[in-house]
C-alpha cells in the first residue's frame, strides 16, 4: 500500500479535494459517490504499471454511468479500487467519497460496512463468484447477516425469497436449496444481482455483468438490473465493452483508454456528437443488427500503449489517424467542448470533430470487398457442402456399476442445409440449440454418422478408409473461438503454419515461401514468423489461427465464434479480413454465432436453431428484416443497437426461462413452452401446437409484388417452422423502456 494511502484516510483525501476545489472540479451536493485525482499503480517485475490515471466522475441518485473502452483501459481497476478489493501492493491515491465520507485508506474491516451495504458489486462471472458448497439461499442470507445482526431468521428467509423472485427465479423458495451448479449461467447472474441489492445498495457497480451470455439471457439480466435500480433506487456504475448495452442503460458516458479518461458526457452527446477520435473509432467498429447496407467496419490499429512508461503526449497518438507532432507535445486535458457544459474531451483537435464530421472522414475504413461470386445466381454456384438428415443423439444413462438408459439427449436432430460457392452460411441460437455439434458432425465426416454430409460432392457414406477422408478434411478446415487456447504454445508461428503444410507432403522450399505467402495475406509481419503465440495480441493470434486453417486451400471455412473473445476494435479488423478473403480467395464459411450484428455484417444466409432443429432459415436480411418465426424475433429484439433514441423505443421480447432439458423436449413444437405467441392463443391452437411439430414452411411472395409482377414471382428463400407466425405477442412478455427523464441528456 502507497505511503500516501497508509497515512490515513484523512490527510491525502483532504489535499486531493483541495486541490480540485481550486481547480473548479469539487464534487456536487447530491452526489452519491464522488470520484476524483484516483490513480492506481502496480509494481512488477518490469516496473510501475500506471493502470489507472487521474478518474474523475459524479454519480447522482437514480442514475447510471456506462464505462467503456478496450481491455486494459483501466475499467475494471477502477471499480476495483472503488470497492477497496485491489491487493495490497497496489499503490492507491485520489479520493473516492461515498455521500461525503472518504473510503480510500478505510481498512478493509472498515470497508466491510460498506461493501455489500452502501456499495455492491455485480462480478462478470457468476460461477467464480458464487461459492459452490454452499446453498443459494445461504449465500443470500449471509449478506443479509452481515448487515442486519438483529434480523430473525424467517425475516432473512422471506427476504431471500423475495429477491429470487425480484431477479426472475421461478419457484423461488424451492431454489433457495438449490447449489449454484444447479443454475444456468443467465440464473446465476440473476442470484448474483440478488445478492448485490439485497441490502438496497446507494451504489450498484455491474463489470461486464452480461458478456459470457447469450443474447436472450443478457436481455433477461439487464432487464433484471433495470429493474432492481427501480426498486432499490440506486446509482449504478455500467462496465461493458458492448455500445449496445450502455446505449440502452446509461445516462452518461465515460471512455477510458490507457488508463484516463479520453471523452466524458451525456449519452446522447458522446453517440451522436463524439468529439474523441478513438470513441469515433469505437462506434465505427460495431456492426449494426439493424441495417441491411453493406459497408466495411472502422477497424483501429494497432495496440493500446504500454503503461509501464507513463506517456509523454497523447496515449491514443500511435493509433490516431488525425495524429500531428503537436499531439506529442503533453498529455491532452479532459477539457469542455463546444456545446453542453458536461461535454469533455481529451483531443486537442475535438473543436474541429462533431457535428457533420463522419468516422469515415476520421478513419480510412477499407472498400467493401467484392467476391466473382456475387454475380452469379445462388442456384447457378456449386455446392460445396451439403446435410441431408443429420442427426446426433446421445444416450442418457444412470447407475455407477449397472448403467441403464433413461433416455436421450437429441443434440441434433435431422438438419438439412447446402453451402455454395462464396457464401457465407452462419447458426444462430443459444447455447445448447446444436450449433457447435453441428459443426463436430461436419468435422467427423465419417460413414457411420446418422445423416449425410456432402464435402464437394463427395458423400461421408463413400468415405469408407482414412486416406479419404484426410483428403476430405484438407476441403474444409476450422477457426476456433480461443485462439491462445487453439495455438500450441511450445510452436513458434513458423511451425504452426509450417505443420499442416507437412502433412500434406510439401517439401521445405516450398512449405517456407507458402508461411510468407499467409502471414502477408492475413496482414502480419512475414519476419514475426519466429515469435511464439504468446507475444502476440489477441486478434494477431486469431489471425495467426485464420492463416493456419487457409494453409491447405480449403474451399469451407468452418468459424466457431471466431471474434466474440476479441474487443470491439479488433473485432472489427478480423471480420474485415474474413470478408477480403472470402472475396479474393473464392471461399465459403460456415459460421457459428452469438452476436447477430456480426451474422448479419458477414453472412449471406441464416439458420435459426432451437433444441437441435431448424426453426428458420434463408437470406439474411429476409430473416433478419421480417422474421417469421417467434424465438428468430426474439433473438433480434435482444440484440442491442448503438443508438440511445432507438434503444429507449424499442419493442423487446423478454423470453421466460431457458432453455428446456433435451430429455424433457415437447411432443409438438419445441419452443411451446416459452413462446410469447403460444401465450396469447386460445386454447384450441394451443393444443395445436402441443401436439404436432410444424414443419418448415416456404414463405409465400407477397400479394402485392405478386400484383405488380408480369410473371410469377419465384418464392423467397426464407422458410420457418410455426403454425401461428402472426399471432399477437403476450404483452407481459414485451418490454419498453420509454423513460425520457431518465435518458435526458
Amino acid at each position: 500500500m502507497s505511503s500516501e494511502i497508509a497515512a490515513g484516510p484523512v490527510d491525502q483525501p483532504q489535499s486531493a479535494v483541495e486541490r480540485l476545489h481550486i481547480a473548479g472540479l469539487h464534487a456536487p451536493a447530491d452526489a452519491i459517490l464522488s470520484v476524483r485525482d484516483l490513480n492506481v499503480r502496480f509494481n512488477t517485475e518490469n516496473g510501475v504499471v500506471h493502470a489507472v490515471r487521474g478518474v474523475d466522475f459524479d454519480l447522482m441518485p437514480g442514475k447510471t454511468l456506462g464505462i467503456v473502452g478496450e481491455s486494459g483501459s483501466g475499467k475494471s481497476v477502477t471499480s476495483l479500487a472503488i470497492m477497496g478489493l485491489l491487493p495490497t501492493t497496489a499503490e492507491v491515491s485520489g479520493s473516492v467519497r461515498l455521500k461525503g465520507k472518504e473510503l480510500l485508506g478505510l481498512s478493509d474491516k472498515a470497508m466491510c460496512e460498506y461493501r455489500g451495504n452502501e456499495l455492491a458489486m455485480v462480478f462478470q462471472d457468476p460461477l467464480s463468484s458464487l461459492t459452490p458448497v454452499y446453498t443459494v439461499g445461504n449465500q443470500i442470507i449471509e449478506a443479509l447477516t452481515i448487515h442486519n445482526p438483529t434480523m430473525s431468521k424467517q425475516a432473512k428467509e422471506a427476504r431471500a425469497v423475495e429477491l429470487l423472485a425480484m431477479v426472475g427465479i421461478p419457484s423461488p423458495k424451492e431454489r433457495l436449496r438449490a447449489f449454484p451448479h444447479e443454475f444456468s449461467g443467465g440464473m446465476r447472474q440473476r442470484v448474483m444481482i440478488a445478492i448485490a441489492i439485497a441490502n438496497n445498495p446507494r451504489v450498484l457497480i455491474a463489470d461486464e455483468p452480461t458478456t459470457a451470455l447469450d443474447v436472450t439471457i443478457q436481455a433477461q439480466v439487464l432487464e433484471v438490473l433495470h429493474r432492481a435500480q427501480e426498486e432499490t433506487g440506486a446509482a449504478v456504475v455500467m462496465i461493458t465493452h458492448d455500445l449496445g448495452v450502455v446505449a440502452g442503460m446509461a445516462d452518461d458516458i465515460m471512455v477510458m483508454y490507457a488508463g484516463r479518461p479520453v471523452e466524458t458526457g451525456a449519452v446522447d452527446d458522446i453517440y451522436y456528437n463524439p468529439r474523441m477520435p478513438y470513441t469515433m473509432g469505437l462506434l465505427g467498429a460495431v456492426p449494426r443488427v439493424d441495417v441491411a447496407e453493406k459497408s466495411s467496419l472502422v477497424p483501429i490499429e494497432g495496440m493500446p500503449p504500454n503503461l509501464i512508461h507513463a506517456p509523454t503526449g497523447c496515449s491514443f497518438a500511435p493509433r490516431c489517424p488525425l495524429a500531428t507532432d503537436a499531439c506529442l507535445e503533453g498529455e491532452p486535458a479532459l477539457a469542455p467542448v463546444p456545446g453542453p457544459a458536461a461535454h469533455r474531451a481529451a483531443c486537442i483537435k475535438s473543436g474541429s470533430l462533431g457535428g457533420d464530421v463522419d468516422v469515415h472522414d476520421v478513419f480510412a475504413a477499407p472498400p467493401v470487398p467484392v467476391s466473382r461470386f456475387d454475380a452469379i445466381p445462388r442456384e447457378e454456384r456449386s455446392t460445396v457442402l451439403q446435410l441431408k438428415d443429420v442427426r446426433k443423439h446421445f444416450p442418457l444413462t444412470k447407475g455407477a456399476l449397472l448403467k441403464r438408459r433413461i433416455g436421450t439427449v437429441k443434440a441434433v436432430d435431422g438438419l438439412s442445409f447446402d453451402i455454395r460457392e462464396g457464401e457465407c452460411f452462419s447458426i444462430v441460437g443459444e447455447s445448447g440449440s446444436g450449433k457447435t455439434t453441428t459443426l463436430l458432425e461436419i468435422m467427423e465426416f465419417h460413414k457411420d454418422q446418422d445423416g449425410e454430409v456432402v464435402i464437394g460432392g463427395i458423400s461421408n457414406k463413400q468415405a469408407a478408409d482414412g486416406k479419404t477422408r484426410s483428403a476430405m478434411r484438407r476441403e474444409l478446415q476450422m477457426v476456433f473461438q480461443d485462439p491462445t487456447g487453439a495455438l500450441d504454445p511450445r510452436f513458434t508461428v513458423y511451425e504452426v503454419l509450417a505443420e499442416p503444410l507437412q502433412n500434406a507432403g510439401m517439401n521445405k522450399a516450398d512449405t517456407k515461401k507458402r508461411i510468407m505467402e499467409l502471414m502477408k495475406l492475413v496482414g502480419l509481419q512475414p519476419d514475426h514468423v519466429n515469435r511464439f503465440p504468446n507475444q502476440f495480441s489477441g486478434g494477431q493470434r486469431q489471425r495467426i489461427g485464420i492463416a493456419r486453417a487457409l494453409a491447405v486451400n480449403p474451399k469451407l471455412v468452418v468459424l466457431d465464434e471466431p471474434v466474440s473473445a476479441l474487443d470491439v476494435s479488433v473485432q472489427a479488423g478480423v471480420i474485415n479480413l474474413l470478408d477480403k478473403l472470402r472475396a479474393e480467395l473464392g471461399l465459403s464459411y460456415l459460421l457459428v454465432a452469438h452476436d447477430l450484428s456480426v451474422v448479419r455484417h458477414i453472412s449471406n444466409r441464416v439458420a435459426v436453431m432451437y433444441l437441435g432443429k431448424i426453426v428458420e432459415i434463408g437470406e439474411v436480411d429476409r430473416v433478419f428484416d421480417n422474421p417469421r418465426h417467434p424465438y428468430t424475433r426474439a433473438l433480434l429484439s435482444a440484440i442491442p443497437v448503438p443508438d440511445p433514441q432507438l434503444e429507449r423505443t424499442r419493442e423487446r421480447i423478454i423470453l421466460q426461462g431457458d432453455l428446456p432439458s433435451p430429455l424433457g423436449t415437447p411432443k409438438g413444437c419445441n419452443f411451446a413452452t416459452r413462446c410469447p405467441v403460444f401465450a396469447a392463443l386460445p386454447a384450441a391452437k394451443q393444443e395445436k401446437c402441443l401436439t404436432l411439430e410444424p414443419p418448415l414452411e416456404q414463405v409465400a411472395p407477397s400479394p402485392a409484388a405478386q400484383t405488380l409482377a408480369a410473371d410469377p414471382l419465384p418464392a423467397p428463400d426464407q422458410r420457418f417452422a410455426c403454425f401461428f407466425p402472426d399471432g399477437e405477442l403476450d404483452e407481459d412478455m414485451l418490454v419498453v423502456h420509454e423513460s425520457a427523464d431518465h435518458h435526458a441528456p
